[in-house]
């Protein structure tokens, strides 16, 4: 087996169990990922619109819209409006910012437990490497 489909083979069989725990700690809290990715993106880069969060999850508008919809109706986002009527920003409500940090502490525990022994210099090398992957990936 060439080394590339190796680094593949193990990127994918690292994802799933990660995911599949994230999805356990998360569904504790009455959260999806993909309502947590959400909140996640506009505490720590500020409001955004519909189509912001959609490319930032990679995902498909009406897909993002019932996402949004939920968390609106759990009260942890609103809207607000811009200078384009047809385009609103989401930002973090009260109790979305309080949902936000309870589950911040969860998912810090148990990201530190499963990278306990890797340095940081490790870490940010790990980081550079996704963010190029990425990058090769969305450029074609």
């Amino acid at each position: 087996m060439k080394t590339s489909q190796k680094f593949f083979d193990h990127f994918i069989r690292l994802y799933r169990p990660f995911e599949g725990r994230l999805n356990v700690l998360l569904s504790e809290h009455g959260l999806y990922r993909a309502q947590w990715t959400v909140l996640y993106y506009i505490r720590n880069y500020g409001s955004a619109t519909l189509v912001e969060l959609a490319a930032y999850q990679g995902v498909e508008k009406p897909t993002m819209s019932r996402t949004i919809h939920r968390l609106v109706e759990l009260g942890y986002l609103e809207t607000t409006p811009t200078q384009d009527r047809r385009e609103k920003k989401m930002q973090l409500t009260a109790l979305g910012k309080e949902q936000y940090e309870k589950v911040r502490v969860a998912l810090d525990a148990f990201e530190e437990s499963i990278l306990e022994g890797v340095s940081e210099e490790e870490l940010e090398e790990a980081i550079q490497m996704m963010i190029d992957i990425r990058n090769r990936i969305t450029e074609k």
